[in-house]
């Protein structure tokens, strides 16, 4: 079993939005959780990323933020974090995970360079284009994690 865990900030618009869109996907052998450096358990989704995923036939009511520890590190196979610094704040949390902790872009293509932009409190096209350039990783992580697991 391949366990992803997605991580932003809040884990209110980036995170849970890749969680939607690998869940969605329904890959056997994957199990997908989010978490946020900085989430106040327990919020929902924000209204614009629940928006975006329904635009894309995604159905994801039922999100409740989480704080990113140690529970969730242990349970992963990998963090993937949105940007450089979401993935420094990890590895400063958890130094045990430098090791299976990638941004998105550096797991699915291997440029560590480059961050998926924060849509928060950003007008509707912003979650829009968020979510392309994720979803855009995302295919390519899954053909990395299908490589991987043969």
């Amino acid at each position: 079993m391949t366990r992803v865990l997605f991580v932003c900030t809040g884990n209110t618009c980036r995170s849970p939005m890749a969680e939607a869109i690998l869940k969605s996907r329904n890959l056997p052998g994957i199990e997908v959780k989010s978490a946020g450096v900085y989430a106040a358990d327990g919020s929902a989704a924000s209204e614009n990323t629940r928006q975006v995923l329904a635009e894309n036939g995604i159905l994801f009511d039922s999100h409740q933020a989480s704080l990113l520890n140690e529970a969730l590190v242990n349970w992963t196979s990998y963090i993937i974090t949105m940007t450089a610094s979401h993935k420094a704040a990890v590895i400063n949390m958890f130094p045990d995970a430098a090791g299976k902790t990638f941004t998105l872009k550096e797991f699915a293509i291997g440029n560590s360079e480059g961050d998926i932009a924060d849509p928060f409190g950003g007008p509707i096209e912003q979650y829009r284009h968020t979510y392309n350039e994720m979803n855009d990783m995302i295919i390519k992580m899954i053909q990395r994690l299908q490589k991987e697991n043969r």
